[in-house]
């Protein structure tokens, strides 16, 4: 009884959270790339089935798969599970917050920073040696508000104030001709054990027209073997597909990325600060002096390789119960 409680709850909740004319934007659009007839049907389905959100059903190509291989993928309700299964939710604020977490994970960042509500002197000492500095909103998600501050400017106490400061990454020069406006970060997912960390998977987020890589505000994203080389074509969030950079004109699939190991064994280390928090996803950027953590997130996000990039068409669930030894 409790299952079923819970499959048809995730259905209402996708029900409450997609709005009826993305609903139908949803629909058509799978109709119009599959043939596919009693889409919103298979859709309605698969939320039961799966704890597929709406939107999963298209971004994870459910049209495309048997009930086997949907079995396979990481929904976002069953994301969710995880989440609740070994994230305490009191602890979050260290991740969420950008000064606590700054000063929580000082020795992993490798770059000045200065919390909010600093001092006029204080800002004069961090500057005073900068052309440039970053200033992010403290609760900023999805890289909103971020801004490039030019350190002359007059009025930055005004401003920023109430902005966490930090010192700009300058990133490796491989990753800098891949996409120069934007620092191109990686996207790696642990889990700590209580005894071990590992790792889930890893994507490069890459910058394009932005001064971010978040997928939400123009960038792209690609998957990355165990050695760090991608092995899918970028995509963005309106599915467009890139094999090659449409701005550097860089090749894509195949880049290697550099001091790969280096940033591996960092976050493995850094997954074990908060034994309380024991998914988190981290985005890591590749600077000129190694690898340095960017952020952790109590909430990742649900990534996976698209069925069209999969020869057997299986999703990382798998893995993913394999390493955390749970059955979802």
């Amino acid at each position: 009884m409790g299952d079923i409680v819970k499959k048809y709850s995730y259905l209402f909740k996708s029900i409450r959270n997609t709005s009826l004319p993305n609903l139908i934007k949803i629909v058509k659009k799978v109709k119009k790339i599959s043939n596919k007839k009693f889409v919103l049907f298979d859709i309605i389905s698969c939320s039961i089935k799966y704890q597929a959100a709406f939107y999963d059903y298209l971004e994870f190509e459910f049209y495309l798969l048997n009930d086997s291989q949907r079995k396979t993928y990481l929904t976002n309700g069953k994301n969710n599970e995880i989440v609740k299964l070994f994230n305490d939710k009191s602890y979050w604020h260290i991740l969420d917050n950008k000064d606590e977490f700054d000063n929580y994970f000082k020795k992993y960042l490798k770059r000045e920073f200065l919390n909010s509500g600093f001092s006029k002197e204080d800002l004069n000492r961090f500057i005073k040696d900068k052309s440039k500095i970053i200033a992010k909103p403290i609760d900023g998600i999805g890289g909103q508000g971020i801004t490039i501050v030019d350190c002359k400017e007059k009025e930055i106490y005004e401003k920023y104030n109430n902005y966490l400061l930090e010192e700009i990454i300058v990133q490796h020069k491989k990753l800098n001709e891949l996409y120069d406006k934007s620092v191109n970060s990686l996207r790696i997912f642990t889990f700590f054990d209580g005894k071990e960390s590992y790792i889930l998977q890893t994507i490069l987020k890459i910058g394009n027209t932005e001064i971010t890589d978040n997928f939400s505000n123009g960038g792209m994203y690609a998957f990355l073997d165990d050695k760090g080389t991608v092995i899918t074509p970028a995509i963005d969030k309106d599915d467009n597909i890139y094999g090659i950079h449409p701005i550097s004109k860089k090749q894509i699939l195949g880049f290697k990325v550099p001091l790969f190991d280096e940033a591996i064994n960092l976050v493995l280390e850094a997954a074990k600060e908060i034994p309380q928090i024991k998914y988190i996803g981290w985005d890591i950027a590749i600077s000129e002096n190694g690898p340095c953590i960017i952020e952790g997130n109590s909430y990742p996000g649900v990534f996976q390789i698209k069925p069209r990039f999969s020869k057997d068409k299986i999703g990382i669930l798998p893995k993913y119960e394999k390493i955390m030894k749970i059955k979802l």
